[in-house]
This record gives C-alpha cells, sequence and structure tokens, in this order.
C-alpha cells in the first residue's frame, strides 16, 4: 500500500504538469490568435526586400582624350562638380573654325544688301541715259526726213536705245534676284548668318562637353575611366548613385498581394542598423508581372513534370527622405518590410507620373546666354554698324 502511493501521486503531479502544459498552450494560443485576428492579419510582412537607388551612367557625347579625373569611387559629389575633362584642343579649333565662318556670312550678307543698293543706283543711271538715247532718237528720226541725218546714224542710235532698253531690264532682274536673297530679313536674321550661327552653337556644345560635370549629387561608383583613355561618345566613364533618394523592392508573394494598395503604410527595418532604427513609408505600386515572368530565360510549364511554385512580384516601396538623411542606406542592402493592408480604398495600379524630374546639367542657362552674346558680338562687329 505504501510503495503504490508514490506512484499514485507521480502520476497525479504528471497529470497536473500536462494539464498546466496543456492550459499554458491553449492560452498561449488565444492570445496569439486574439494577436493575429485584431493585428497580425493586417499585416503583410517579406524579408525578401533590397534597397534601390537610381544610378545615373556617366558618358561622354564626344570622342575625346581624358586628360583629368577628378573623382574616385565612394567620393561624394554635388550638382554641376567636375568630374572628367577631355583634351579640349580639337573643339577649341572647330569653335574657332565656326566663329570665322559666322564672320564670313555676315560680310556676305552685307555685301548682298549692299549689292541691292548698288543695283537700284545703276537703274536710275541707267533709266537716265535711256530717256537720253531715246530723245537723241525720236529728233533724229525727225531728221531723217529733212536729209539732215542719215539713215545710218538713226539705226546707231536706235541701236543704243535697244542696248540701254536691255541693259535696264538685265538690272532690274539682278537686283529682283538680290531681293530674293535678302528680303524681308536683316543681317542677323539672314538664313546664311542663321546657319553659321547654329554651327558656332554646336562648336561650343561640343567645346563644353568636353569637361563632364555631375548631373545629380550623389556618390562615385563604378568608375573605370582613366587619365590617358580614348574614349568614344556613349561610353560608361562612373556611375553616381543619388543615395538621398532611395526606394526599396519588396518582393511579395502572390497570395499577399490580394489587399495590398497603393498609399499603404509601411515600416521597415535594414540588417545594416537591426531592428532599433525604423524607416517609414508607403506603398508606390507593384510591379506588372512577377520576376520569373521577366527574366531572361522566363520559365516554361507546358511540360509533363510541372511542379507549382509560388511567384513573387516586385513591390516598390517610397521611403522618407529625412529618415534617409538620418541613417543612409547604401544599393543592395537587405530590408525588412510590413506593410499595413487594413486601408484598401487605395487604387490596385499606381497611376502618378515620377514626381522627381530627371537630372539637368547645371549651367546650361548661363553657357547658352554666354554663347548667345558671342554670337552678338561677331554679327555687330562685322555688319558695319
Amino acid at each position: 500500500m505504501n510503495a503504490a502511493t508514490p506512484a499514485a501521486a507521480r502520476g497525479a503531479a504528471r497529470r497536473r504538469g500536462l494539464l498546466a502544459l496543456l492550459l499554458i498552450v491553449l492560452i498561449a494560443g488565444a492570445i496569439w490568435g486574439t494577436h493575429w485576428f485584431l493585428y497580425a492579419r493586417h499585416f503583410e510582412n517579406t524579408d525578401d526586400a533590397y534597397a534601390v537607388s537610381d544610378m545615373v551612367q556617366i558618358t561622354s557625347e564626344v570622342a575625346g582624350t581624358v586628360v583629368a579625373v577628378h573623382v574616385d569611387n565612394t567620393q561624394s559629389v554635388q550638382q554641376g562638380q567636375a568630374l572628367v575633362d577631355l583634351d579640349p584642343a580639337d573643339a577649341e579649333l572647330a569653335m574657332a573654325s565656326a566663329e570665322a565662318s559666322l564672320a564670313d556670312a555676315v560680310r556676305k550678307v552685307r555685301g548682298t544688301l549692299a549689292l541691292a543698293d548698288q543695283y537700284r543706283a545703276t537703274i536710275v543711271e541707267r533709266k537716265t541715259a535711256l530717256a537720253r538715247a531715246q530723245a537723241d532718237y525720236d529728233r533724229r528720226k525727225s531728221l531723217v526726213e529733212q536729209g539732215a541725218v542719215s539713215a545710218e546714224e538713226l539705226a546707231h542710235a536706235r541701236d543704243t536705245l535697244a542696248s540701254l532698253r536691255a541693259s535696264l531690264d538685265a538690272t532690274h532682274e539682278q537686283l529682283n534676284a538680290t531681293l530674293a536673297q535678302t528680303q524681308g530679313t536683316t543681317i542677323a536674321t539672314h538664313p546664311l548668318v542663321l546657319s553659321a550661327a547654329s554651327a558656332v552653337r554646336n562648336a561650343a556644345l561640343a567645346l563644353r562637353r568636353t569637361h563632364l560635370v555631375a548631373p545629380i549629387a550623389g556618390v562615385v561608383a563604378k568608375r573605370t575611366v582613366q587619365i590617358g583613355q580614348r574614349i568614344s561618345p556613349g561610353e560608361p566613364l562612373m556611375a553616381v548613385v543619388p543615395l538621398s533618394d532611395m526606394w526599396v523592392d519588396a518582393n511579395f508573394k502572390e497570395v499577399q498581394l490580394q489587399n495590398m494598395r497603393v498609399g499603404q503604410p509601411v515600416t521597415l527595418h535594414a540588417d545594416l542598423y537591426g531592428s532599433d532604427v525604423v524607416y517609414h513609408g508607403r506603398l508606390a505600386g507593384m510591379a506588372a508581372g512577377s520576376g520569373s515572368a521577366f527574366a531572361l530565360l522566363p520559365a516554361q510549364n507546358a511540360s509533363g513534370n510541372w511542379i507549382k511554385i509560388v511567384q513573387r512580384v516586385p513591390v516598390r516601396i517610397t521611403l522618407d527622405p529625412k529618415e534617409i538623411a538620418e541613417h543612409p542606406l547604401r544599393i543592395g542592402l537587405s530590408m525588412n518590410v510590413s506593410v499595413d493592408v487594413r486601408d484598401t480604398s487605395g487604387p490596385v495600379v499606381a497611376t502618378q507620373v515620377r514626381a522627381v524630374p530627371l537630372p539637368v546639367r547645371a549651367g546650361d542657362d548661363a553657357d547658352d546666354a554666354r554663347i548667345q552674346k558671342r554670337i552678338d558680338e561677331i554679327i555687330r562687329a562685322n555688319s558695319g554698324n
């Protein structure tokens, strides 16, 4: 009787332990179920997400030899900062030739305008000579009948009259031809001058393109250009990555996309900083297809041994610029993403256009004004005004 008591006691203790464990499991399950029903089911999470940014390729628009490289990988640059210089000798010679051609065109147009005035003066002179010849012919014609003038002299007067009339007609045609080239224009607006001015702008543009500057602020990456290298137009030299304008591409499973809408709030953590740093963003849009659909070799599932694989669709998430400035990211860093899908009022497909315009080379307006000023100076210097 005493021997059975410890075994019974152990059995009762075991049952109480199992009941306690079951109770703990039930309570934990109830807590988890309540948490899932009230909170967790409204969020879609993935750790298949990476930081992304533009990679602005720096290429030359003209051929040339590199004479200076002002930056290196990992260095920060500001918009308009010098990156690479090409040998400007050929471009400077082309610029000088274009300016000389513009001056020559101005002088030619100036001569054409002066030629029109010369033809007008010649017309006045030949009209006077024609009137005098007409009077001489009429006088001799009346004297022929009286025998005071020979028929030969009258014939000479008639020939002279015809010659002067022909010369006057020819001068009129020359004046018309000259006016056809200059009518309705000035020296500055003449087609020859405008064409030469365009050649000057083209040469100035080629000269300016020998000095490559950063089109946007960022960090230099993938620099391959070296001093002394002969480069061709369009050849990649380096890239500038604007780290202040980054986003995240998160790859969600297709079964997670049902309630995702544009504009939903997103919280993110970067493996670089851990869970202590929280980024906040917005769902900007979903890709037009899964990642495998845009692969170089898309999967062919028409074979008999097909196995279904859950597809993932890239989802773009914009980030708060202030948070990026406080905790900078780098391209390719792993991110943990959680999308709040409670608000489903937004569109499924993004319709907005990109808010940030493409970068523009700094100083274009100032350079254009300087080139136009130089063209005006050449025209004034050669127009005789």
